[in-house]
Parts: C-alpha cells; structure tokens; sequence
C-alpha cells in the first residue's frame, strides 16, 4: 500500500517499536553513531505496569556480559549481579546429572542474575545523555505504510495519533507483537499450557554460585542465586494448576518447593510474592519485511527452561547494531539503514543461532515432558556428563560464544 508521494525527509533513521530490554538495548548501542534514533514504548520506565523492568530476574550469559558492558551498562548494575559459577542439570528421580563448571570454561562466571529492573534502569539513564535519541512514552507504534525511500509508522501517543517518517523500523514489542501482525509478517505460536510460577526464595544453607535446573514430572524447576541467600525460583505447572499451586499458603508452598528440589541448599525457610506467567513458544516466520527488522521476543518467544530469551534477543540487537554502524561508515556512499542488502545479511546472520536456540528449548522441554523416556533420560544425563567435548559446546551455547560473535561481544566498539 502506497503512503504519501512526497519526498519529505525522514524525522528518524531507525524507529524502534518496543523499550523493554532488548528494545532499549539496541537504542543504547545506536545511540554512539551518526543516527538519530526514535524509541517508542507503551509503558515508562519505573510505571508498575512496565513488566520488561519488574522485580523478575534475568540470567545474562557471558557474552549478554560482555555486550553490556562494551555498552557502558554493566558498571551499573555489576555489583548487584549474582554470579553464575556452575550450572548443575538433575531429575527428580533419577541418577543421571549433568554439571558445567566455569573453571572448565576459562574461569570467568558462566553468566550473571540481575534483577530486571536494575538493568531497565541503567538502559534509560543511558538513552537520557545522547541527544540524538528520542523517546516517546506513552506511547505505541500501530502500523506503517511505505513512503519513498522510508516508512510511515502509525503511532498512538496517549490517544493522540501522530506519524513518524522512518528509514528503518525495528519491531521489538514482545512475542505477541501486534505491530509485527499489522505488518503482514506471520509468526507460529504452540502454547505449551504450562505456566511459570516466579518468585524468590530464602535458604538456610551456605550461598552458593551454582544456578540449578531440576526437571520433575510436573514440570521443570530452576533455581538461581541471587545473594544474600536467596534464589529465585521458576517453577513451571500445568496452566490448569498453576493459580492455585501459587496461590498456597507459604509453609504449603515452601514444602512443595522443598519436595521438588530436595535439600541441596539446605531447607527453604521464606518465600516472597508469586506471579504467574503462562508460557507459549513463538517464532516469526520471517525476521525481515520491507526497511523492517525483527528482534528478540518478537523474533523468538522462548521457554524460559534455558534462560536464553534476553541474550538470544541481546544478539539480535548487537548483530543489527553492528550492520548499521559498518552502514553508515560506507565512504562515498549513501547511507541507508533500511536497505534491502542490509538486512539480507541480518537475518543470514541471525537465523542460524535463533533456530538453533528455539530447537534447543522446544526439544528441552518436550524431552523432560515424555514420562515414557524417564530412564532414557537419566542415563542419558550421566553419558553426557562424561563424553569429552560434550559439556563444552554445550557451556559455549549456554554463555552465548558459538557462532560468529559481534564486535560488541568482544569487547569492540561499534
């Protein structure tokens, strides 16, 4: 569909649809280069409704690590993450575990888990020193339709309709995207009818740095440390279940948790406020349209079994953040951050380790979900835990360092 003909400028060279995390990371990283950016987000920072930024936890990997802190972020919140040092596989009833080491990776913590809204935080005192960053919240971007050489994206700022003229438009507004739909770019969804109970969790033993994934025939628990002897727990139920299994009274709740995991850590002594999140896998059949990009939840929304969702989504963002810096760098040439070519070499580039990741959590759980192949399973634990090389590619996908790693991953500027 045709906008208008004129050849009005560009008000932006990158709009991004969505300032949760992986949104107001990629704004953060194009914030150093020649480009004015827009950032569109329906929830402000710090408002109670703003989930990207709540008291949840997220488990960065090592490259997640790295990337934020070539960004300048990770100073801010470094003293508030737990580290990851060991990540230890076990199921409930059987023999078989499985447990990656970071001494056998180099030494450096496997990841870290900060709080969501500590991270949030840090991301938008970040946008607010770069000038050539707007920010519009209230605010959310509702559809777009072509104009030369640009986009004309729709945006409903609080009840007040407006348009921004755009050369590339990032959709980044999470796994049911509405804007990706408005788009025409199609996404599989398979509801897992699980739901993931979180919250946080005191124990009476010695803190230790070891994030534990405990799979039970109710459905997987993981458990990560948070410091000052708390870990927090993502315990998945049956989503017919789950309201009243969080809704227990404390001691019941505790004694449930205390069932499923065991008494590695000690006994559970107090638990915090629950909430409920049901859980669905979602995969966008194209992460490409026309001057458009798709990244993080609304490329990809994943199981949380693995932890991967924020640092597949972190790549994404450093992946087209290192394009567009070599784009507008090109002597001689034009810059054009919607090219068709660039984001040809975006999604070669992203679709391998997005397919790879969403394989990997989907056949996770689906494995642990099939009772018939508990004995399978539990050998098949102990068989990995000694097959040389095994648990090192395993550890390489698990801290994000398999495949071709961006600048940012690496400690480069942009």
């Amino acid at each position: 569909m045709k906008g208008p003909g004129d050849a009005v400028p560009a008000s932006c060279d990158v709009l991004i649809a969505g300032g949760g995390m992986v949104g107001a990371s990629l704004a953060v990283a194009l914030a150093r280069l020649s480009l004015r950016v827009t950032l569109v987000e329906a929830i402000p920072a710090g408002s109670p409704g703003q989930q990207s930024f709540d008291s949840r936890t997220t488990a960065l990997s090592r490259s997640s690590r790295h990337i934020l802190g070539t960004l300048g972020i990770w100073p801010a919140v470094a003293e508030y993450a737990a580290p990851i040092r060991r990540i230890h596989v076990s199921e409930r009833g059987r023999l078989g575990t499985t447990v990656i080491d970071a001494d056998e990776e180099g030494g450096e913590a496997l990841g870290y888990v900060v709080e969501n809204r500590l991270l949030g935080a840090a991301l938008w005192r970040e946008l607010g020193a770069h000038s050539n960053v707007t920010v519009l919240t209230p605010a959310r971007a509702t559809s777009a339709v072509t104009a030369p050489d640009a986009l004309d994206v729709h945006i409903d700022e609080v009840g007040a309709a407006r348009t921004e003229r755009t050369r590339l438009l990032v959709v980044a507004d999470g796994a049911r995207s509405t804007l990706r739909e408005a788009l025409g770019i199609a996404a599989r969804t398979r509801p897992y009818e699980q739901t993931a109970i979180v919250g946080n969790v005191a124990v009476d033993g010695p803190q230790t740095a070891t994030a534990y994934e405990r799979f039970t025939p109710d459905g997987p628990l993981a458990l990560l440390p948070a410091g000052e002897g708390r870990y927090v727990f993502v315990l998945t139920r049956r989503a017919a279940l789950a309201e009243a299994v969080s809704a227990l009274p404390d001691p019941a709740f505790l004694e449930l948790l205390q069932r499923e995991f065991g008494f590695r850590l000690g006994r559970f002594r107090r638990v915090g406020a629950r909430s409920c999140y049901p859980l669905e896998l979602v995969e966008a059949e194209a992460v490409t349209g026309h001057r458009v990009a798709v990244v993080g939840n609304a490329a990809h929304g994943l199981h949380p079994v693995a932890g991967q969702g924020y640092n597949l989504g972190l790549r994404d963002a450093a992946a087209l953040a290192e394009l567009l810096a070599e784009d507008s760098r090109q002597a001689g040439a034009q810059p054009d951050p919607g090219a068709a070519a660039l984001l040809e070499r975006y999604a070669t580039w992203r679709r391998p380790d997005q397919r790879k990741v969403v394989a990997f959590t989907d056949g996770l759980v689906r494995l642990f979900d099939r009772t018939g192949l508990g004995p399978l399973r539990g050998l098949g634990l102990l068989l990995f835990d000694t097959v040389p090389g095994a648990k090192r590619l395993l550890a390489r996908e698990t801290m994000g360092l398999a495949g071709r790693r961006t600048r940012l991953a690496r400690g480069l500027p942009l």
